[in-house]
């Protein structure tokens, strides 16, 4: 299983219209509006016996990156690679070569991606609906459309300048006090007095939790605030290190993982999150389908991987480039049993948009 020829694409899949934020320039200064033009690369990692691996990077990242790894594993037998622990560069192509040697070996062995984690601890992973900074009128519409669509709860983007408590009322009234909204300010509530205002003003609101609601990574403060705080309160972490600090402050509820360095490395954090008691959920960024379905298979392997996650990118595209997208039932994504990753390249929607194909 010697892998013999890398191809990449350089993908730019536009958001659906209306899916983001509200048109509104008070809503747009943060670069949710135009994201979904910033490239992403799909590859392909070809092996001599025909076997193939899928992956996708994040958003943005140097083709130096891509070429990196792809020096590192062209030649390799994947089978007499270390998953756990792959001999690539720690760069923004990592995640991608990762889940595509997952996808690779899995197929060779028969077994999923969440099997080689460790282990599928569920066959459904908990997923909330998601929106960006919206006005009230245009919060509530999302909010009910992820409803009917299934979905039990909304993750929503805002700062402390937008109109949130009335947003949430809005959802409140438009899909009853059972589904609960994440409030994600990426740290835009500025000050803990902010904060701990904004969470009185909610009182009687179906708050699920408040993450990162002030900059910074002084865990004290957070300790602090999460004292006062009537919701569970989260933090977005990147690092183990990170994890660390939170477990040594008791400054969270909440864990939000999304390392860099992809499914291997969520499965680790979310275990030792789970030591310390603390459930987790897996982030996004909006994605398309392989790298949502990476996720999918991360979160499947993790115990302590409880809450939900916004695992919906690929739903607020215009093609989440895979055949047969990732299935959603009553806000659950449902894990797939295929081996590897479980997912299919839409080589005409790959094609179409793409800005440039090349071998590495």
């Amino acid at each position: 299983m010697r892998i013999n020829a890398i191809r990449v694409w350089q993908v730019v899949v536009p958001m659906k219209n209306g899916t983001v934020n509200s048109p509104e320039a008070r809503f747009n200064d943060c670069g949710l509006r135009t994201f979904g033009q910033v490239p992403k690369f799909v590859i392909r990692l070809e092996c001599e016996d025909g076997l193939t691996g899928l992956g996708e990077t994040p958003r943005g990242i140097n083709e130096d990156d891509l070429v990196g790894c792809a020096e590192a594993v062209r030649g390799r037998d994947a089978r007499r690679m270390c998953l756990w622990n792959l001999p690539l560069p720690q760069n923004g192509a990592y995640a991608a070569f990762e889940m595509a040697l997952f996808d690779l070996v899995g197929k060779e062995c028969g077994m999923s991606a969440a099997e080689l984690l460790g282990g599928r601890v569920r066959n459904r992973v908990a997923v909330d609906w998601w929106a960006g900074r919206c006005k009230p009128e245009d919060l509530a519409r999302r909010a009910r459309a992820g409803q009917q669509a299934g979905f039990r709860g909304i993750k929503i983007k805002c700062k402390l300048e937008d109109p949130l408590v009335e947003s949430i009322r809005a959802v409140q009234e438009a899909c009853g006090p059972g589904f609960a909204v994440t409030v994600d300010p990426n740290g835009r509530f500025y000050e803990p007095e902010h904060a701990v205002r904004i969470a009185r003003e909610l009182a009687g609101c179906p708050i699920a939790v408040f993450e990162d609601p002030v900059p910074g990574g002084d865990m004290r403060l957070y300790a602090g605030l999460r004292a006062r705080l009537p919701f569970p309160l989260a933090r977005h972490v990147y690092s183990a290190k990170e994890i660390v600090q939170v477990i040594e402050h008791h400054a969270v509820d909440e864990l939000n993982l999304s390392p860099p360095s992809g499914m291997a490395e969520f499965v680790r954090e979310a275990y030792l999150a789970e030591a310390a008691g603390i459930p987790v959920w897996h982030g996004s960024g909006v994605e398309l389908g392989i790298q949502d379905m990476s996720a999918v298979q991360a979160c499947a392997a993790a115990p302590a991987c409880t809450l939900p996650s916004d695992i919906v990118g690929n739903l607020f595209r215009e093609d989440d480039l895979i055949l047969r997208g990732i299935p959603f039932e009553r806000g659950e994504a449902i894990v797939p049993t295929d081996p590897g990753l479980g997912v299919e390249l839409d080589e005409a929607a790959v094609k179409h948009y793409a800005v440039e194909e090349k071998s590495l």
